[in-house]
């Protein structure tokens, strides 16, 4: 399962006021769900006339910190520019997929927007008709049906278009273990099991070392 999630705010420093998201599986988008939230700081004017939710649709409503508990559960998150949305939310015990970064690097030289891309790859979807753009539960169907996409186009599982998201690194040898000195790569070829156990065991891995490992076992 993988779980395509989305916030609206206050601005771009964060005060979630809306939170929604659907599951993917077997290639259908199913179980929405979405909840207003009571903000931690007051709503700037330039976010209200994106998403258009008043300071008065949210009062009264639960903080995010009480909304999250039913999102939780899923092994993956999906988010459209996720490094946002992972930032503002509470924490979420799962792996998180950007879509935009896997839209970069599939579809190199066009716009990224969840409604540029809806368009320019002519994407079938289906929100909730009382709903618009920038609301997260509509914007939620608009990146599920982005990922169905990305999934049907590359064959890519969860854990290969999380392994794709990662930069090449510049790290192409081991730097300690049986396999010091020998190239990442080659590694990865002959004894794959290897980096699978390092990447699990050993948590405090350079950021570097670790991108390189899970680039060299997702080719």
């Amino acid at each position: 399962m993988l779980r395509v999630i989305d916030t609206e705010t206050c601005g771009l420093q964060g005060g979630i006021v809306e939170v929604a998201s659907v599951d993917v599986i077997d290639g259908q988008i199913v179980n929405p769900m979405s909840d207003l939230v009571s903000p931690d700081r007051p709503i700037s004017r330039q976010a209200m006339a994106i998403h258009r939710i008043s300071e008065s649709m949210v009062i009264g409503k639960p903080p995010i910190e009480e909304a999250i508990g039913r999102y939780h559960g899923s092994p993956y998150y999906v988010a459209h520019n996720a490094s946002f949305d992972r930032r503002v939310l509470p924490e979420m015990h799962g792996e998180w997929i950007c879509t935009m970064t896997l839209s970069r690097k599939l579809w190199p030289g066009i716009k990224y927007g969840n409604q540029a891309l809806r368009e320019s790859l002519q994407l079938e979807v289906n929100p909730p008709a009382d709903l618009h753009a920038h609301r997260a539960l509509y914007d939620c169907y608009v990146t599920a049906a982005l990922l169905i996409r990305i999934m049907q186009t590359t064959g890519w599982d969860a854990a290969e278009m999380l392994a794709r998201m990662q930069p090449k690194s510049g790290m192409d040898t081991f730097p300690f273990g049986k396999y010091r000195g020998r190239k990442i790569e080659e590694v990865a070829k002959r004894d794959p099991g290897y980096l699978k156990w390092v990447l699990k065991n050993i948590p405090n891995l350079k950021a570097d070392l670790r991108s390189a490992m899970q680039h060299h076992l997702a080719e």
